[in-house]
């Protein structure tokens, strides 16, 4: 763990993912045979902390896995990666997560999951690491685990002034009690048109939705839009960061990786725009790579990104 670099604190999930490569994503009924099958570490909230660390952040990442082989596999990857595990439950009653991925040749997935473990990260696994919630200098979090954790890391996040990214991911419907906690909301296209009933198009529709969720109190929102880069709406005014033209193979994780990169940007005090144009190029990079945390861009790799561009 790098004590120098800004600290980020991950509150999420943890899955092992299992990933068939096809010509294209099966129809509901539909058998496809061939393609090739892979695993790798995933889980939206442990591909964060694996994003930030390797972005180059000092991570802790709370969360819970099975005792069983994907949960030691995924505790390993985090100290290979040099994330702090320390608040990593090991849970006797359920497996680890799992997700079922179909990834299609231009790089588009489908996939399902077996929450697992996540499902019982609950308020006193957080509330357990509070002192490290005042020594962060962001904390992240996802929908993969239960409503009830998120809320209760966002107060404690709050109350400790700190800023939260959180990533509506998987969608679900939100109470404005939470929204008010967040500091920077981080919806993709479907997300946002979930959260708002506005189906987001263009940079219009985006700033509609953006402005229906900043109006639920949340400070800024950043609506992420795949290839065409990332939308902010905060009290400033509003503005397209472009994303950057890049051969697709894997999107899975890309938005995951475009958090984690994020927190540590902001953490470093890069403005916003610069902050976004930086998780912007770590997404692009993850796109190229088959795989959620193995598609992870190291910070050399990044700034190399960036400096020919």
């Amino acid at each position: 763990m790098n004590t120098t670099a800004p600290s980020i604190l991950v509150v999420g999930s943890s899955n092992t993912d299992m990933i068939i490569r096809l010509d294209r994503i099966p129809r509901p009924g539909e058998t496809i045979l061939g393609g090739e099958f892979t695993t790798a570490a995933g889980g939206k909230g442990a591909n964060q902390a694996v994003g930030a660390a390797r972005a180059g952040g000092s991570v802790t990442f709370i969360a819970r896995v099975g005792r069983d082989m994907f949960g030691e596999q995924a505790v390993a990857g985090f100290v290979k990666d040099g994330i702090n595990v320390a608040h990593i439950v090991r849970d006797a009653a359920a497996p680890s997560g799992v997700a079922l991925i179909f990834v299609a040749k231009d790089g588009e997935n489908s996939i399902a999951v077996a929450s697992g473990a996540n499902g019982r990260l609950v308020p006193a696994d957080v509330k357990k690491a509070a002192a490290l919630f005042a020594k962060a200098a962001v904390v992240v979090m996802q929908l993969e685990t239960p409503l009830a954790t998120v809320q209760s890391a966002a107060e404690l996040a709050a109350k400790a002034g700190v800023r939260v990214i959180l990533n509506p991911a998987p969608a679900r419907p939100l109470p404005d009690k939470l929204l008010k906690r967040v500091s920077i909301l981080t919806p993709n296209e479907t997300e946002a048109e979930l959260l708002t009933g506005i189906k987001v198009t263009d940079t219009a529709t985006a700033s509609k939705a953006a402005a229906k969720l900043r109006a639920r109190g949340v400070a800024t929102v950043i609506l992420t839009l795949g290839a065409r880069g990332a939308f902010i709406a905060d009290a400033s005014g509003e503005k397209l960061v472009p994303g950057f033209k890049v051969k697709a193979v894997d999107t899975t994780a890309a938005g995951d990786i475009f958090n984690g990169a994020l927190a540590v940007a902001l953490a470093e005090g890069q403005a916003l725009p610069a902050a976004v144009r930086f998780a912007n190029a770590a997404a692009a990079l993850s796109v190229t790579k088959l795989g959620a945390q193995p598609s992870a861009p190291l910070r050399r790799d990044i700034a190399k990104f960036l400096r020919a561009r």
